[in-house]
């Protein structure tokens, strides 16, 4: 199994943290960003993954090297521009469809500023049990853009201001927040007709108008945060030091 760590952002709303170095060199409880995803993705069995770079681009690949790539097959797909997630993901496409053997097995793609104890392999199992295209880990907390889900968790559109974008039909929805983790089945990288900067939630979107399954997988019982302030930075250290994530 394959992975895409998202690393490519500017961390804006970690400056001045981001003013000399990528988020994904941000620090905590000694480790940066990115090693900590990168050893939660080891954890679940993954030994090769891609990751974006941009801002302060050298400095990651620098890193990436001088800790021998952390024991992994570490590919590095550079942005001149920033892609967003769906653009990145689909210049990266490649290293998912690289061998036969990879068509059949779904992927991960996650985020470089969020960290969580979700359980990655059950997640997989729930993606392939549901025959799903992608699935992506949610929650029921507050956040200003929700997804909107139907009572088999199925993406039917999203709610980002008054008036909810709605994908597919359904009776009942659930808003749920997006965790930032997907688990992806390589189809999906054939079925992206968009080009340029995009998002991938608005890919998934468009396919669940015309019938894919796109999941959500409940992850409300893990801890999770979004580092993306440098007063979650501040609260995750503490988590850390009580031991809520490792």
């Amino acid at each position: 199994m394959k992975a895409m760590v998202l690393a490519a952002g500017l961390g804006t709303r970690l400056r001045p943290l981001t003013n000399d170095k990528p988020k994904a060199l941000v620090g905590i409880g000694g480790r940066t960003l990115l090693e900590i995803t990168l050893t939660r993705l080891q954890e679940c069995g993954i030994r090769e993954v891609i990751v974006n770079v941009h801002h302060f681009a050298d400095e990651v690949i620098d890193y990436l090297k001088a800790h021998g790539n952390f024991g992994m097959r570490v590919e590095v797909s550079r942005e001149e521009v920033l892609l967003d997630t769906g653009g990145g993901l689909k210049k990266a496409g490649w290293f998912f469809l690289e061998n036969p053997a990879d068509l059949g097995e779904p992927f991960l793609l996650h985020n470089v500023d969020v960290i969580s104890t979700i359980d990655f392999g059950a997640m997989v199992e729930a993606h392939k049990k549901a025959g799903a295209l992608a699935t992506l880990a949610v929650q029921e907390r507050d956040t200003s853009r929700l997804l909107l889900f139907d009572e088999q968790m199925r993406l039917c559109g999203r709610r980002a201001g008054a008036e909810p974008e709605i994908a597919r039909q359904a009776a009942k929805t659930q808003a749920l927040a997006f965790a930032g983790i997907h688990v992806i089945s390589p189809r999906l990288i054939g079925l992206m007709s968009e080009d340029g900067v995009f998002s991938i939630v608005n890919t998934y979107l468009r396919l669940a108008t015309q019938g894919e399954n796109v999941q959500g997988y409940r992850a409300d019982e893990f801890y999770w945060r979004d580092l993306g302030k440098p007063e979650s930075l501040i609260q995750a250290e503490k988590d850390y030091t009580l031991g809520l994530f490792s």
